[in-house]
């Protein structure tokens, strides 16, 4: 009898932990991507519901999205990974769920990420590989080794994109603030030259 009580606590107990560790995953469960109010923790970017948007969730349950893996390595150096409950990517291909450290990474600094950063994400070393077999460029790299990764921006990436769109738009607003200041201008003076005509006149 006092053994099959034994046995039972032991049950119990294997129980409780298995029903706790499931709970814990739970908790730290990537969580979906709603463009419409996510922004990047780090550089105030909307974060898009694609293959580059990753995200953490800390140990007391807050949760933070990245438009891009660098911005989430940022935000690691800023505030340590100590209190992380989970970190994850998004499987380049299509775009499933992987927790960080399972992931294998590609980095070329002509590939194209929101942040200009360069790091793509595979579920599996194959589709990595398949990957740079493909497209003939980039080197494969494990979590581990994204720690000692330089994590260098192209700028000619960013400039390229950032350039063409503000260009036209300071370009734009320019020209409409110097044509409404001109034409506000010659307004004045026609009004002021009609004035003084008819004030001489008077006299």
């Amino acid at each position: 009898m006092e053994k099959m009580n034994k046995r039972w606590i032991l049950a119990m107990v294997l129980f409780l932990g298995t029903v706790m560790l499931t709970a814990c995953g739970q908790k730290y469960a990537a969580v979906p991507i709603n463009e419409e109010v996510d922004i990047c923790a780090i550089c105030n970017m909307q974060v898009k519901d694609d293959a580059f948007a990753t995200q953490l969730t800390t140990k007391d349950g807050k949760n933070y999205k990245f438009d891009d893996i660098g911005c989430m390595n940022e935000w690691k150096k800023q505030n340590g990974t100590d209190n992380i409950g989970m970190d994850y990517v998004r499987d380049y291909n299509d775009k499933e769920w992987i927790e960080f450290s399972k992931a294998t990474y590609v980095y070329d600094a002509s590939l194209k990420t929101p942040m200009a950063y360069g790091v793509l994400n595979f579920k599996d070393k194959a589709s990595a590989e398949a990957f740079v077999a493909e497209q003939g460029v980039g080197t494969i790299m494990t979590a581990d080794e994204l720690a000692s990764h330089d994590w260098t921006q192209n700028m000619d990436n960013m400039n390229m994109e950032g350039d063409g769109h503000g260009h036209s738009h300071d370009g734009d607003g320019m020209n409409h603030d110097m044509g409404q200041g001109s034409d506000h201008d010659m307004s004045e003076g026609d009004h002021q030259e009609g004035q003084s005509k008819e004030n001489s006149g008077h006299h």
